[in-house]
């Protein structure tokens, strides 16, 4: 009861939060909402527009839109979560170590950070993509890499910020090891920051997963997934909109819904 009087007051959170559950159905349930297979190929039905039988139209191999981005949202949301996950992994351990050992492997650490800051996320996403190759679980790699330098930092200036309090000189004095004393205690505070973090970027990993996607460096045909639909509708952005503008709204509608949840989260973060 108490987290529906919130939502009331909140009407940004609550719309947010029925966005990003319908589209979690969807992922989860894709069958409920398309009955066609989204690697049916039927040319004589190639780009047919919007009707009663193909609600979101067809492609170019006569494949249904609509099924093809239903299906494509488990696909799509996947990558995004998994590398995520892995951002913030990998990032906020280091960004823990970083900032209660101080000294030199702070320094270090900070100075290699710095570097693959230096490089706008798309670019860098295109760089490690065209090393390791248009693969899913490259992709995973790719998009981990390219947000990993923005979990370190939250993480680390927590633990800058929390090496300091009475509680951990306190952890000292009775003998606490380190690492006790950074991933049971510290982490415990700085966690917040990062789930909270996690949420905000979702969304532009989502943008930079559909970039890539569109470059052809994401998910390979015929998997459905939103960027690829985006590569393939573009060559018939004239004569078939609908190929690429279904694709474009889910991707609109699930980084809004994302949004407004991390908005509201982080006012939450600022008023404590």
């Amino acid at each position: 009861m108490a987290a529906l009087r919130r939502l009331r007051r909140q009407p940004g959170l609550a719309f947010g939060v029925l966005l990003l559950a319908f589209v979690a159905l969807v992922a989860l349930i894709p069958a409920l909402f398309a009955g066609q297979s989204p690697l049916t190929v039927n040319v004589e039905q190639a780009l047919s527009p919007p009707s009663m039988a193909h609600l979101f139209g067809t492609d170019d191999v006569g494949r249904d839109v609509f099924a093809r981005v239903v299906h494509g949202t488990r696909v799509t949301l996947s990558i995004c979560a998994g590398a995520l996950l892995l951002s913030a992994l990998v990032g906020a351990s280091l960004g823990l170590i970083s900032g209660f050992v101080a000294g030199r492997a702070d320094m270090a650490l900070g100075r290699l950070v710095d570097v693959v800051l230096s490089f706008p996320p798309v670019v860098l996403g295109i760089m490690v993509t065209g090393i390791l190759g248009p693969k899913t679980i490259n992709l995973v790699l790719a998009l981990g890499v390219v947000y990993m330098p923005v979990f370190f930092r939250i993480a680390r200036a927590g633990a800058l910020a929390e090496a300091g309090q009475t509680y951990v000189e306190a952890a000292r004095s009775i003998g606490l090891s380190g690492p006790t004393i950074l991933f049971r205690h510290i982490l415990r505070n700085v966690l917040p920051l990062v789930l909270v973090q996690y949420v905000i970027l979702f969304p532009l990993v989502l943008q930079i997963q559909a970039a890539l996607g569109f470059l052809g460096l994401g998910v390979q045909p015929p998997t459905p997934d939103w960027g690829a639909i985006l590569q393939q509708g573009k060559d018939y952005i004239i004569l078939a909109p609908w190929v690429s503008a279904f694709p474009g709204l889910a991707i609109l509608t699930t980084a809004l819904g994302l949004m407004l949840i991390g908005r509201a989260l982080q006012q939450k973060l600022d008023r404590r």
